[in-house]
C-alpha cells in the first residue's frame, strides 16, 4: 500500500515538474495576466468621476498631508504611493490600518488627508478605522473596488478602483486589484505635480543621490574640479605636445593664445596619425598638428549636456572654457561613466 502511494505521489510531481517545463503554457499564462491586468486598467478612465478632482484639489489646497492607510496587500500599495508622493511634491506619510487602530492614529493631524485603500472596502480594520478618522474631521480618499461598501459610503472622496476579476486563476490573490490600485495612486501624485508646476529642478532637490539625481544637477564644472589642466602654445614643439598629453592623462591638450582664449585641439589621435604620415617631428610645431576651432562646453553647462555633444559628436573629450571664453578644462567620456551618467 505504501509503495503504491509513493508510485502515485511520483507521478504525480513528475507530471507536474513536466508542466512546469511547458514554455508554451507558461508564455500563454503569462500573456492572459498581462492582458487581464492591462484592460483592467484601461477600464479606470470608464470609472473616473468628479470625485477625483475634487479630491486633488481638496489635498493641493490642504495645509496638512497625506496619510495613507491599508492592510495587507493594499498597505504595500500604499508605501509605493507615499513614496511617489513624497518624490513629487506631496509631503505623505504610510500609517498601516492595524496599527492605526492599535496607536498608531497618532500620526493623522488636524489638516491631514487620509487616503484609505481597500479592495472590498468592508475589512474589519478599516470598519474601525474610518469612524475614528471622521471623528477627528480629517477628510477620507478612498481607493477601492466597492464605492458601495462600509468605506466607499463613508469616505468623502471615492476612487473607483474596481475589477472584474483577479489574475490569480483562483480569483484569490490580490494581483489585478493591487494594480488599480497603484495606478490611481500615480493618477493622484501625477494630477497634483502638474497642478503645482513641478519641473524637472524640484525634481532634482528630491532625488539627489544616484544617476537619476546626477542626471538632473550635476554641471560639467563638478566633473572638471579634479582633473588637469593640459594645454600647450601654438609654437610648442610635437615633443612638449606628447609629454603634456602624456603627463595629463587625458589624451587631449587644448592650445591656448596669450590671453588663454581656445585656439585649437591636440588628441593622441592626432598624434598617431602625425607619426604614420612624418618621422620628422623636430620640425612640426602644435599648430602643424591642431585642429582649429575645437569643440567645446560652457563650464555651467549640464553634465549631460556635455554627454550628449560627446555622443553627437563621435568624440570621448571637449574641451571647457568659461564665460570670458577661457579655456579652463577637459571633460572626458571616463568622467561621465565615473558618476553614472553615461
Amino acid at each position: 500500500m505504501i509503495a503504491k502511494i509513493f508510485l502515485f505521489l511520483q507521478l504525480h510531481l513528475t507530471i507536474k515538474f513536466y508542466a512546469l517545463k511547458n514554455h508554451n503554457d507558461i508564455l500563454s499564462s503569462a500573456k492572459e495576466t498581462i492582458l487581464l491586468q492591462s484592460n483592467a486598467v484601461a477600464n479606470l478612465v470608464n470609472l473616473l468621476d468628479n470625485s477625483l478632482a475634487e479630491a486633488v484639489n481638496f489635498i493641493l489646497n490642504s495645509n496638512g498631508r497625506v496619510i495613507v492607510t491599508g492592510i495587507g496587500k493594499s498597505a504595500n500599495i500604499g508605501t509605493k504611493i507615499v513614496a511617489t508622493l513624497n518624490s513629487t511634491g506631496t509631503p505623505a506619510v504610510f500609517m498601516h490600518a492595524a496599527d492605526a487602530i492599535h496607536g498608531d492614529l497618532g500620526n493623522v493631524q488636524e489638516n491631514d488627508t487620509v487616503i484609505c485603500i481597500s479592495k472590498s472596502g468592508n475589512t474589519p480594520e478599516i470598519k474601525v478605522l474610518v469612524p475614528l478618522i471622521k471623528n477627528s474631521s480629517n477628510k477620507i480618499i478612498a481607493i477601492t473596488g466597492n464605492p458601495d461598501s462600509f468605506l466607499g459610503k463613508n469616505a468623502d472622496f471615492v476612487l473607483n478602483s474596481y475589477v472584474e476579476k483577479e489574475a490569480c486563476p483562483n480569483n484569490l490573490a490580490p494581483t489585478t486589484s493591487t494594480t488599480t490600485q497603484l495606478v490611481m495612486g500615480d493618477v493622484l501624485a501625477v494630477c497634483l505635480l502638474q497642478l503645482r508646476g513641478f519641473s524637472s529642478s524640484d525634481f532634482a532637490k528630491y532625488h539627489p543621490g544616484g544617476a537619476l539625481g546626477k542626471r538632473l544637477y550635476l554641471r560639467v564644472s563638478d566633473l572638471i574640479k579634479n582633473n588637469e589642466l593640459p594645454k600647450v602654445s601654438s609654437s610648442d614643439t610635437i615633443t612638449k605636445v606628447i609629454i603634456e598629453i602624456s603627463e595629463k592623462r587625458l589624451g587631449v591638450t587644448a592650445v591656448v593664445d596669450d590671453t588663454n582664449q581656445l585656439i585649437g585641439i591636440i588628441t593622441d589621435g592626432d598624434i598617431r596619425r602625425m607619426l604614420s604620415k612624418t618621422t620628422k617631428i623636430d620640425e612640426l610645431t602644435a599648430s602643424d598638428v591642431m585642429s582649429k576651432n575645437p569643440k567645446s562646453i560652457d563650464v555651467d553647462a549640464m553634465a549631460v549636456d556635455a554627454l550628449e555633444t560627446l555622443e553627437n559628436n563621435s568624440i570621448t573629450q571637449i574641451l571647457v572654457t568659461n564665460s570670458n571664453k577661457e579655456y579652463v578644462g577637459v571633460v572626458h567620456l571616463h568622467d561621465l561613466i565615473k558618476e553614472g551618467i553615461f
